[in-house]
């Protein structure tokens, strides 16, 4: 059986979250909030378009679609606006799982293939406004693709005889039988449109009606089931839990059967509490939500390990971490690359946020953009000589005062390190 999702569509237009196409009613003023709410409420994945009438809207847009796609842990599929290739990369580089074209708009037609071969076809998608438009650009679509977002209903059977690219139905429907319908049909991954993105859905609790109604909605797929793991006397599974970046461990707890399946179903981290003999969802109350990134089984499959994205810290001490108690061992240097780095940022953001004086940092900073891209191409001319000098502890130092720079460009851009590792992830 396949795996069915929930997608709640976000239509910026000015800044906010408007209804739909036609409609300019405000849905919210804040986007990034609303976008945080769909993801705490168990949404699957996040399509955005951007309604910009202007280049200047639809730079805001692009800065907007960066900024949720931080604020959230699950997957955006973002649109709008595409003209040319320079389009579809800014959408990309928001940090979006793939980037929309609209084939209501034959200027797609001309820019489909460009796009799939520069960034690949599994980062490209098509919205269709008809079954027309499916049936005569089908070659296309099928060769350099792998979305389909339908916008209204369709003749869904008569679209699955024609094409077996996974399909997203964005309906204006407001009936939850129609939406049922619509995840039954074959080739349909999921549903997004006015019910699915209404605030006031418990996302969760429809998930478990379409369970009910012998659909599958998860959004992990495991290869062990619960009965696979040997539990310890109390009947639980230990389960470790690691920062998926650093690989900071951030604290241990324990799962029965019901915490194992719905961390599957909601991709948050749930466990069994001891203490509350409950099933208890890490950040329920807190918002210190733990995002599945990845379980993995140890060798005798009686441990869980789960690699996750913290949101806020892990201890209720306030602490990122429960194991902030060193009891034996010398002070930890820690050389993480990564745990350095953002060291690094954070401080040099800091310094943007609280100017200190004397410090060059800021001085960088009140020079503007012209002054430290001069530094960054400077630094870089650096390395180059220094690696044509026979001494190698040159370029180590010249390296360092690049990153740097870079770092400090990367602050007044608002580009992070998890943007960079992202980018280069997906590379």
């Amino acid at each position: 059986m396949s795996y069915k999702r929930l997608i709640p569509c976000i239509f910026i237009y000015k800044g906010k979250a408007i209804k739909w196409f036609d409609d300019k009613e405000v849905v919210s003023d804040d986007v990034i909030g609303l976008a945080k709410q769909y993801c705490d409420k168990g949404a699957d994945e996040l399509i955005v378009f951007d309604l910009s009438n202007t280049d200047d809207e639809h730079d805001e847009a692009i800065d907007l679609m960066k900024k949720v796609n931080r604020a959230i842990s699950i997957p955006m599929v973002a649109g709008g606006n595409v003209r040319r290739q320079e389009d579809v990369k800014k959408i990309l580089y928001t940090g979006a799982k793939r980037a929309i074209l609209n084939f209501s708009k034959p200027l797609s037609f001309e820019l489909i293939e460009e796009v799939s071969k520069r960034f690949g076809k599994e980062r490209i998608a098509v919205s269709l406004n008809d079954f027309d438009a499916l049936f005569k650009q089908q070659h296309l679509i099928d060769k350099f693709s792998s979305e389909i977002i339908f916008m209204h209903r369709l003749d869904l059977l008569s679209v699955m005889n024609i094409t077996e690219i996974p399909c997203v139905v964005l309906t204006d429907t407001m009936e939850q039988e129609e939406i049922l319908k619509i995840l039954k049909c074959k080739g349909v991954k999921g549903v997004s449109g006015m019910l699915i993105s209404e605030p006031a859905l418990d996302i969760d609790a429809f998930k478990n009606h379409c369970i009910s109604e012998g659909i599958q909605m998860t959004s992990l797929e495991s290869t062990m089931s619960f009965s696979d793991f040997t539990l310890n006397t109390d009947g639980l599974l230990p389960v470790v839990v690691q920062d998926y970046k650093t690989n900071e461990v951030l604290m241990m707890a324990y799962m029965n059967e019901e915490a194992f399946e719905h961390t599957l179903k909601s991709g948050k981290m749930t466990y069994y509490s001891r203490s509350r003999q409950c099933r208890w969802v890490k950040g329920e109350t807190s918002g210190h939500y733990q995002y599945v990134k990845a379980l993995s089984a140890d060798c005798d499959n009686d441990t869980l390990l789960a690699k996750v994205e913290q949101i806020g810290v892990a201890c209720h001490t306030g602490n990122h971490t429960c194991f902030y108690r060193q009891i034996v061992g010398n002070e930890y240097d820690s050389k993480n690359p990564l745990q350095v780095f953002e060291s690094v940022y954070a401080t040099i953001a800091d310094r943007k946020q609280h100017p200190k004086e004397g410090s060059y940092t800021n001085y960088l900073f009140d020079k503007g953009i012209d002054k430290i891209l001069k530094k960054v191409g400077e630094e870089a001319t650096e390395i180059v000589i220094a690696a044509k000098n026979p001494n190698p502890e040159e370029i180590k130092y010249e390296i360092s005062d690049f990153l740097y720079h870079a770092m400090v460009l990367m602050v007044e851009r608002g580009v992070t390190w998890e943007d960079i590792v992202k980018e280069l992830a997906d590379r």
